[in-house]
């Protein structure tokens, strides 16, 4: 017993991670129609932005600071005014093409322009553990469960209770009339670009001590966020969170009972599942989208 509430402590903690990330797709995907699968890619720089701004001597909390505001420098307004607004007028399909280009770009430009080897990134709280009850618990995973949530719970406050929250809202449900009633759409839009540059780096910052740095890192955080969003429902951010903590649970479990070589494959099981009974995900609703 004590077993299984360790896994399901470590795995809403990083389920939590992957929430972050998939509600970055969930954002995008609502305000401004953009699916971006160089999300992934997005989690990966931040983390070697740190690592570079480490290496000229600065402590971590600097670091971070430096990678969010290139972050929002350039994967927030650059990825928007660069990539998606171009290839917004050619519809979906143009827009995941030119992410899939990007992602591979940038995996591209990491490994021939810094190293393709693995970097050790330091834990943002202590490795040591403590035991409640029995149940050995890690400082990392309250840490890491503690940061997600306050993101979280922060963003739907910020989304749900502020003017700019709710007129963000507006556009994302719908556009037309958002800006007949006097909205500014485009910065809107541009703020939802803004909140994902700094989702992906609290994910970096978080996930990449376990994962390490390194130029494919992105893959797999990226494939599972964008299963966990798909699972929750692409249209509804609290299903991104549901879709994370899903994941993040059963792939602990997966790997404690079943066998660590079917970890990675749960999220794909999962997502297989949820699309075949409920194709919106378990929290999504049916809507039409012009785009």
């Amino acid at each position: 017993m004590t077993d299984a509430i360790q896994l399901l402590i470590s795995g809403v903690a990083t389920g939590a991670i992957y929430a972050m990330a998939a509600l970055g797709f969930t954002l995008l995907w609502q305000a401004a129609g953009t699916i971006n699968f160089a999300q992934g890619e997005f989690v990966m720089l931040p983390a070697f932005a740190m690592i570079i701004a480490m290496g000229l001597g600065a402590p971590l909390w600097l670091a971070f600071f430096v990678a969010m505001a290139v972050s929002i420098v350039v994967l927030g307004f650059g990825f928007k005014k660069g990539v998606v607004d171009p290839m917004r007028s050619h519809g979906v399909i143009a827009l995941v093409v030119a992410t899939l280009g990007l992602s591979i770009g940038l995996k591209s430009l990491v490994k021939a322009g810094y190293s393709a080897e693995p970097h050790p990134f330091p834990y943002l709280f202590s490795e040591e553990v403590f035991r409640v009850g029995g149940v050995t618990i890690s400082y990392t995973d309250v840490g890491a469960l503690i940061v997600a949530g306050l993101m979280v719970i922060g963003l739907q406050l910020f989304l749900n209770k502020t003017i700019t929250g709710r007129a963000m809202q507006a556009v994302a449900q719908n556009t037309f009339a958002a800006e007949a009633l006097g909205i500014n759409v485009g910065r809107m839009i541009s703020y939802t670009f803004v909140i994902n540059a700094i989702l992906v780096t609290v994910t970096a910052l978080l996930i990449t001590p376990a994962y390490l740095a390194k130029f494919d890192m992105g893959d797999n955080i990226g494939l599972k966020a964008f299963f966990a969003a798909i699972i929750g429902g692409f249209n509804n951010p609290r299903g991104a969170l549901l879709g994370g903590v899903l994941v993040g649970v059963l792939e602990n479990f997966a790997g404690a009972y079943i066998s660590p070589s079917y970890k990675d494959g749960v999220a794909l099981v999962l997502f297989l599942a949820v699309i075949l009974v409920k194709p919106d995900g378990l929290l999504g609703t049916p809507q039409e989208r012009k785009v």
